[in-house]
């Protein structure tokens, strides 16, 4: 889709030169003439398009949200830094809607308030870390609304977060994973308290779940798997509420391979600077992390050299 191509270029020049308001304006206009392109997409990362997103999931959203013909677009979102790169943000800019958007950063809503006009819809912002024990009592506390959207990316727990989520909590289901465990293994890092990513392994390439972890999971939960970001980090899911096949009639679901075969190189030496690995050799860096085996019902921790039978 070389008209997305141009929208995201476009956005780059025009977020360094002009006001938020007409940034949000042609936005607008350029995703609604992308719409033009729905009826042909056969994957999502044709439909790209990043506006307030970190890669083109702006562009996906709006993408799944109007094949399937959607109104509303309540949400929550985990995991949003400081909210000026967000999947939900184009949603509350545009729509205005009921959203709960949770991290756990300093200022967090001191910094959320100036990159957005909380006053313009019901935005409820909550810092504080999110576990698989709290999950639950959050919502039930902070999210007196049905979900349309939920995101969830805090490069961690977030298998044993979503573990604890009712089955088809929403309609449509964003959530990261990590495509350097490839897509024969059934993994995810242990759900310990405060993990952070960079603490686990210097390389900071040994966190969250496997994407074969997160498909089997969000089956059981009640949502059918419809592709990922061309980056190839976050899946996007859709309630079995809905028809896949009559409502995405074109997108075609490739093996898990093709999801997890990347290039993005964010690998870190023990000095914390960027090394630039490539998938192969960043694997091979953490093969003595520990990880918990998915594939059966005893959750055994392993390094990951033990599924490559490495001594």
């Amino acid at each position: 889709m070389q008209f997305n191509k141009f929208i995201n270029f476009f956005f780059v020049i025009l977020k360094k030169s002009i006001s938020k308001r007409l940034l949000l304006i042609i936005a607008k206009i350029l995703i609604f003439k992308s719409r033009n392109f729905y009826k042909i997409i056969t994957s999502l990362d044709k439909a790209e398009v990043k506006i307030y997103s970190q890669n083109g999931e702006d562009g996906i959203i709006d993408y799944i949200n109007n094949s399937l013909g959607l109104t509303n677009f309540n949400f929550v979102e985990i995991g949003v830094g400081d909210y000026s790169e967000a999947n939900t943000r184009y949603l509350y800019e545009s729509y205005y809607p009921k959203g709960l958007i949770i991290d756990n950063i300093d200022n967090f809503y001191k910094k959320v308030k100036k990159n957005t006009n909380l006053w313009k819809g019901d935005l409820r912002v909550l810092n504080t870390s999110v576990t698989s024990e709290n999950i639950n009592n959050i919502l039930e506390t902070n999210c007196g609304f049905e979900i349309d959207l939920f995101s969830l990316d805090i490069d961690g727990i977030d298998y044993w977060i979503l573990k604890e989520l009712r089955p088809q909590i929403s309609k449509v289901f964003i959530a990261e994973y990590n495509p350097i465990f490839g897509d024969k293994l059934q993994v995810t890092v242990p759900n310990l308290n405060n993990f952070n990513r960079q603490d686990y392994h210097y390389s900071c390439l040994c966190f969250g779940m496997s994407l074969k972890a997160l498909v089997n999971l969000m089956d059981e939960k009640g949502y059918y798997f419809l592709g990922t970001n061309r980056l190839k980090n976050n899946a996007f899911f859709i309630s079995k509420y809905f028809d896949r096949t009559k409502y995405f009639p074109k997108i075609i679901i490739n093996n898990l391979e093709y999801y997890t075969n990347n290039n993005f190189r964010e690998s870190r030496d023990a000095n914390g600077n960027l090394n630039y690995l490539s998938k192969d050799k960043a694997l091979v860096n953490i093969y003595d992390c520990e990880v918990v085996d998915l594939s059966n019902d005893n959750f055994k921790i392993k390094k990951i050299r033990d599924f490559f039978n490495i001594y």
